[in-house]
């Protein structure tokens, strides 16, 4: 659960739970966090570049990293070069994917991946799955740079790898962002 006091907040706080039985367990946290420089957006607000980390329910797609698998059971893709991008141009036929340029064009002006050490370790946040155009992209779970992000969830890197490692996708997790109340 990623939980800020209120919209507009940059920082949250991230607890993980595990369930157990008929109820839950507080496996990690609570810990401080980050989110995007206008904060969380309301339910349904969520655009393309407004800085807003999206409110809701989602999974997880895959984990990257510039870094190498830190031993995380989810599927891994490895940030190679400079030519791995997230394109984030709704009007392009690959919007909100993972695209390497030395095989597939982007549209205008992708997210860079080759981002250190933001990008080191990362969780793509199945948000916008249905790659809706203008409804937002490139959202991820990933290191902190000690700020806000531009619409993602960002914690240290020893917390990040403990919940990276701890998350099993036989167990379906999911991220749960939204505000306090």
């Amino acid at each position: 659960m990623v939980t800020a006091p209120r919209y507009g907040a940059t920082t949250a706080t991230l607890t993980a739970y595990q369930r157990e039985g008929s109820g839950w367990r507080q496996a990690f946290g609570p810990w401080p966090s980050h989110v995007g420089t206008r904060g969380v957006a309301p339910p349904e607000e969520k655009r393309e570049g407004d800085g807003r980390t999206p409110s809701g329910v989602y999974g997880f797609d895959f984990f990257f990293g510039v870094a190498a698998d830190p031993g995380v059971r989810f599927p891994y893709r490895r940030i190679t070069s400079r030519s791995i991008v997230w394109d984030d141009d709704p009007a392009s036929a690959r919007y909100n994917t993972w695209v390497d340029l030395a095989v597939e064009q982007a549209g205008r002006e992708p997210e860079p991946m080759y981002v250190s050490p933001a990008y080191d370790h990362g969780a793509v946040i199945a948000y916008n799955t249905t790659r809706t155009p203008g409804l937002g992209s490139a959202i991820f779970l990933h290191v902190s740079n000690g700020g806000p992000t531009a619409g993602c969830v960002s914690l240290p890197v020893g917390q990040l790898l403990d919940v990276f490692r701890w998350l099993d996708p036989a167990q379906g997790p999911r991220i749960v962002i939204g505000v306090a109340g």
